[in-house]
């Protein structure tokens, strides 16, 4: 499991400050195109945050909601599930591909919200695609660039191959063409993307869709609450 970059809180801040009874639960949301896919969903929820939350001009990150009893904070998608872990937030919505590459066993994730489809795919360039299978079974070292490092190793680990990874944040379809790797393990969502830059898709690693997350201590000390919030997000999808 890779280990988190954040120091663990050791006093009254952090997860004991943040499922104190007498503030308000933290909902944690992903920045781009899940949190546009998220509003009828939060709407169906009664979730209503503040005016400027869906403006992407506004510098706060942390907003009221019309419930006195929840905030939400607005972060990359891939921080949601290191929010619920540290218990900055105890309740959150990311990827299944964030909770893949993390692992964090202190995150429970009981909703699978049907939102954000896509998947985490194998990618190279086209002229190669074709014989991809036959030789790569054939090697024993490959070169990945990826924003997915432990997705990536394990995939291929799998197949016995040990994967040499490029840590990139983006424009991973670049990787190939400038010699930087063999091929990439990217999010695909339409594949239009590789196609632009040369590339296929060669293999699906995971079915990717947004999960509701909590942080498994704030669950058991706060059950009632966050319980109620699970009650109602399922309630919400049951209407759709």
């Amino acid at each position: 499991m890779l280990e988190p970059v954040m120091d663990q809180p050791t006093n009254t801040t952090g997860l004991e400050q943040a499922i104190s009874p007498d503030a308000p639960l933290v909902l944690a949301l992903p920045k781009g195109r899940i949190l546009k896919e998220l509003g009828p969903l939060l709407a169906r929820t009664g979730i209503v945050p503040a005016a400027d939350f869906h403006d992407e001009g506004s510098r706060r990150l942390r907003f009221e909601t019309n419930n006195p009893t929840l905030d939400v904070v607005r972060v990359r998608s891939f921080d949601v599930a290191t929010f619920v872990a540290f218990g900055a937030a105890q309740i959150g919505i990311c990827g299944a591909d964030v909770l893949m590459e993390f692992d964090y066993p202190e995150i429970y994730a009981p909703l699978d919200l049907g939102i954000g489809r896509c998947r985490v795919s194998v990618a190279e360039p086209v002229e190669n695609a074709a014989q991809a299978a036959a030789e790569r079974a054939r090697l024993s070292r490959v070169a990945v660039a990826s924003k997915y490092p432990n997705i990536a190793r394990r995939h291929f680990a799998a197949r016995g191959i040990q994967a040499e990874v490029v840590h990139l944040n983006g424009a991973m379809e670049l990787a190939p063409a400038l010699g930087l790797s063999n091929l990439i393990v990217d999010l695909v969502q339409t594949g239009s993307t590789l196609k632009a830059n040369g590339l296929a898709e060669t293999e699906v690693i995971a079915h990717v869709t947004s999960r509701l997350i909590v942080n498994r201590t704030a669950l058991k000390t706060q059950p009632e609450a966050i319980g109620a919030w699970l009650a109602r997000f399922r309630a919400a999808l049951e209407a759709a």
